[in-house]
């Protein structure tokens, strides 16, 4: 009898552990994004054009959301939500990249995963239509970090990417936006526009991502903090997911992405006080942008010191959260 019940205890044990492995480590998932910020005002908002961002920016996290709810990774959610960003002519990320000062589109993009600390990313691409996807192929598929301009396209070509001709980026849009910037020598939003998303999902794993135009009119390939590792982006299941936007060489300089991080993770900060933290020290180095950001127990936090960031969530509850204008 004794063997008996220690044979039905081992089944039991041996099944009890398997059903445990088999599950996610956590109930909840949640997901957030930005399509940039800056003077964004909604007297200089048509109504159907607030609609179209407020519909896109909708899709765009609904994507992520049902890749987490059916079990996919934070990284999936990350990449197919950054690239239906990409492919609007709306915001400052693939298609809709604003143009350099030689009337190029230059991009960059940045992925990285919370759970290995991995991150791939890349600087100044012109023909890949969906830079994320470079990010992330640099990854998982390289032994770098970051790749940029001619080898970085030399490496999309190998790891059979779609590749699009440069025209394939023009917007009247971001063109008008060129001469204007060319006409003043400057433009007061001209820094401002970059896409990103951060995401928990159902085992517990953070990932961040970001893809830009980067500023308009730049010159001498410029690059900014979206490609960053632990600037515009930063991933790290001990504490958090960041993504940035706004004037990136305050972003660099900040090492906003880690910074915010290292709080949650050091000092045991709420998530809400270290991201307000550190955009007040952007603030007071000068610059302007936002962030959004996810903990590893699901909570989000946008914060931005501009008009406006362009924002959507999906909370651990499931709650839509849809967002243009500070207030919101």
């Amino acid at each position: 009898m004794k063997h008996f019940y220690l044979i039905v205890f081992l089944l039991v044990a041996v099944t009890g552990c398997k059903t445990i492995q088999e599950s996610p480590k956590e109930s909840h998932f949640a997901i957030a994004i930005h399509g940039g910020a800056g003077t964004i005002l909604k007297q200089n908002m048509t109504p159907e054009l607030e609609a179209e961002y407020r519909e896109t920016l909708k899709k765009a996290v609904q994507t992520g959301y049902a890749i987490l709810k059916q079990g996919g990774t934070s990284l999936e959610a990350v990449q197919k939500t950054i690239m239906v960003l990409e492919d609007s002519p709306l915001f400052n990320a693939g298609k809709g990249a604003v143009f350099t000062s030689e009337g190029k589109n230059e991009l960059d993009a940045a992925i990285m995963d919370g759970k290995t600390l991995k991150a791939g990313s890349v600087a100044g691409v012109t023909t890949v239509k969906n830079p994320i996807l470079l990010a992330n192929a640099v990854m998982t598929q390289s032994p770098h970090v970051m790749l940029t301009q001619k080898g970085a396209e030399e490496f999309a070509k190998l790891q059979g990417l779609e590749l699009v001709d440069p025209s394939y980026f023009y917007t009247e849009k971001a063109f008008k936006a060129l001469e204007r910037a060319k006409k003043a020598e400057q433009e007061k939003d001209s820094k401002f526009g970059t896409v990103g998303c951060v995401a928990l999902d159902q085992y517990g794993n953070l990932a961040a991502g970001t893809s830009t135009g980067g500023m308009t009119n730049k010159r001498w390939n410029r690059v900014g903090d979206a490609p960053i590792i632990g600037a515009g982006t930063y991933a790290n299941n001990n504490s958090c997911a960041v993504s940035a936007t706004g004037w990136g060489e305050f972003f660099i300089r900040s090492v906003v992405g880690h910074d915010i991080s290292a709080l949650l993770e050091y000092k045991k900060m709420k998530l809400q006080q270290a991201t307000q933290t550190v955009m007040n020290k952007v603030q007071n180095l000068g610059g302007d942008g936002g962030v959004i950001a996810i903990d590893k127990k699901g909570n989000i936090s946008f914060e931005f010191n501009t008009p406006g960031m362009y924002r959507a969530s999906i909370d651990k509850e499931g709650k839509v959260y849809v967002g243009i204008y500070k207030g919101e």
